[in-house]
């Protein structure tokens, strides 16, 4: 079984989902939406400059649209149907686009706010993220965040070894201090704000009103929800898990874990990087993956089945 897996932030480039633009109808018609809902988006993720499309809600939005329009290109030359989709963090919202439960446009904006949202909901400078990388158990840094004074809490349980950390930038640092002297290794991480933790309480509050007021739609496939890691069927519980994301942990070790179990075989990451293939091939060295992201990629694709 196929699982569709899209990328969150920090997979961005110059460039990005250009390519397959140019040479597919299906991948321009993304392009063309994109525009429509975010005008001068198609530009900035074609000439930049970098640091434009860097802002968080710039590349929330970019990085949607050059997934969807990779999916959609694949969709078209395959004639294949994912079993289920998964998301990193932001890339849940472009898995709910493939999995029809959210119009492309009515999801481009929602990330577009919701970038802006998440970027004014802390001060410049006042958050900060770290990578917590090494052996230990999640449970000993959870212990260390908890214990720590001000606001730290675990973000991203992204592999098994790989955690980030996020909140108040001195607590973020003391935590990191007490976990470097326990064994693991800690690498601040470069980012506008501290995504998925309690200091996002605004952003998620301003989303979940954007999101009441959109219509979703019947489910073509199961999605895995970052905060529960559980396949969805029901559209109707989509909003909420959506908008707790927002200061939630992204619990991708147990989403790759889920497909897994339920028979996915074959993982296929669509758009920008391949930072969740890196991830999978150290969970899942078995597996079958492919990156989907130009029309070179597509051609690859094809002749290796």
């Amino acid at each position: 079984m196929i699982a569709a897996l899209f990328p969150g932030q920090n997979s961005h480039a110059i460039g990005m989902g250009s390519e397959m633009a140019a040479a597919l109808p299906e991948a321009a018609a993304v392009f063309a939406a994109a525009e429509r809902a975010v005008p001068g988006l198609t530009r900035l993720m074609k000439e930049g400059p970098l640091e434009d499309l860097t802002l968080t809600a710039h590349q929330q939005p970019a990085l949607v649209t050059a997934s969807i329009a990779a999916y959609r290109a694949w969709r078209e030359a395959t004639g294949l149907t994912p079993a289920f989709a998964a998301g990193h963090s932001l890339g849940e919202f472009s898995a709910h686009v493939a999995a029809g439960t959210l119009d492309l446009e009515d999801a481009l904006r929602l990330v577009h706010a919701r970038g802006r949202y998440m970027q004014d909901a802390v001060p410049a400078g006042q958050g900060a993220m770290s990578a917590v990388v090494g052996a230990g158990s999640v449970e000993s840094i959870r212990e260390v965040c908890q214990a720590t004074e001000g606001v730290v809490e675990i973000a991203n349980l992204n592999a098994p070894g790989q955690t980030v950390i996020s909140g108040e930038a001195a607590a973020v640092a003391a935590a990191g201090a007490e976990l470097k002297a326990r064994g693991f290794r800690i690498i601040p991480l470069k980012v506008s704000a501290p995504f998925h933790c309690s200091l996002m309480q605004p952003a998620r509050e301003r989303l979940a009103a954007d999101l009441e007021a959109v219509a979703f739609r019947p489910m073509d496939f199961p999605v895995i929800a970052n905060v529960t890691a559980e396949p969805v069927s029901d559209a109707a519980q989509v909003p909420a898990l959506l908008a707790e994301q927002v200061t939630g942990s992204v619990r991708w070790t147990e989403c790759v874990q889920k497909l897994a179990e339920l028979g996915a075989s074959e993982f296929i990451e669509f758009g920008s990087g391949n930072v969740l293939t890196g991830l999978l091939k150290r969970m899942l060295p078995e597996a079958r993956f492919y990156n989907v992201h130009t029309p070179a990629d597509l051609e690859a694709y094809l002749a290796a089945r």
